[in-house]
């Protein structure tokens, strides 16, 4: 048997699914009782053979240009433009990333987690909107930066961050601690978690001021810089700098750009604000000389010993979430004697 009459044999007993939508062609039949009669109007469709259906399935014929699977009625509308399975996924992703989603449904897991974080740190005396600088910090340092977004969405819902002016309060705040996250995680974590916050954005929720705009590497940069670690490293801070007096460029980086150009900058975030990114952020690498740097230099800006243990009781937290070992940092306890 020719091979071009596989496909009418096949239509015997089904009815057809989607025709193509290039030219005309005869309307299916709404019942068994027309398919001989559409069969031999098929036969005479005079179309080029790439046009027509060629695929025989059980329940009807695919058209390789059309992705809908639908079975036709009599009640059944004209076909919708034809588009690929490519052409429709792309489209999605392109609506996805386009429109603003600031209502989405926060994943219960990390709802859970972000709750947690919050009700500990409701225990001190620190301020109710410190806990989310410490969790945006250890998000960035994470395996999975890109769930800032869950935080952003998170904070979004609460009551005080429902108005565009709020969020963009609350924004700016995130968006220096990934600045300042830089430094201390690298550059493209921070990437990753910011874009994840832009993808979900409402446009009049976004904030487009401009912190490091006519930023120099000056005088009074430095000294900005070096104020800061003296106020961390107080005593210490000679001995620290000297441990670079072979590496001259690390000694140079962390007065002019981490401390000068990072850190000390308080335009958006304080003290404490600035050490809920630094003393995460370190600690969740499981780093053990840095740690017990901010440890101690937290510890000399004034937190209380006992604040300073949530702090790293909830970076002990993020980091099982992500089943992440912390195993080299020192504790408080350890660290308290050098304070």
């Amino acid at each position: 048997m020719h091979a071009s009459s596989r496909p009418i044999r096949s239509l015997r007993r089904l009815l057809l699914k989607c025709p193509t939508t290039r030219g005309s062609s005869p309307s299916p039949p709404s019942c068994s009782a027309g398919i001989k009669e559409y069969l031999v109007a098929l036969r005479s469709d005079d179309r080029p053979r790439a046009y027509r259906a060629r695929t025989p399935r059980k329940h009807g014929y695919y058209d390789r240009n059309c992705c809908s699977t639908q079975l036709h009625t009599s009640k059944l509308a004209p076909p919708s433009p034809v588009i690929s399975r490519r052409s429709f996924s792309q489209q999605a992703i392109r609506t996805m990333s386009s429109a603003p989603d600031a209502t989405r449904d926060v994943d219960p897991r990390y709802q859970q987690l972000f709750t947690e974080l919050e009700q500990r740190f409701a225990s001190t005396s620190l301020g109710p909107d410190k806990w989310y600088i410490l969790a945006i910090s250890t998000l960035a340092a994470s395996p999975d930066p890109e769930r800032a977004d869950q935080l952003y969405l998170h904070l979004c819902a609460q009551p005080n961050n429902t108005t565009p002016s709020a969020r963009q309060a609350l924004v700016r705040r995130l968006r220096e601690a990934l600045i300042k996250s830089v430094p201390i995680v690298g550059v493209c974590k921070p990437i990753e978690a910011i874009l994840s916050i832009g993808k979900i954005e409402r446009d009049e929720d976004k904030d487009y001021s401009f912190t490091r705009e006519g930023w120099q590497c000056d005088q009074a940069n430095h000294e900005r810089g070096t104020a800061w670690m003296q106020k961390l490293y107080t005593r210490d801070r000679t001995g620290t700098v000297n441990l670079f007096a072979a590496h001259q460029d690390f000694k140079w980086l962390s007065e002019e750009i981490t401390y000068g150009l990072y850190l000390s900058d308080r335009q958006v975030l304080d003290d404490v604000d600035t050490q809920l990114v630094v003393l995460p952020g370190i600690m969740s690498q499981n780093l053990p000389n840095e740690t017990h740097w901010h440890i101690r230099g937290t510890r000399r800006l004034g937190v209380p010993k006992e604040e300073v243990q949530v702090i790293w009781d909830c970076v002990q937290l993020v980091a099982k979430f992500f089943d992440v070992t912390l195993n080299k940092v020192p504790t408080v306890d350890q660290v308290e004697p050098d304070v």
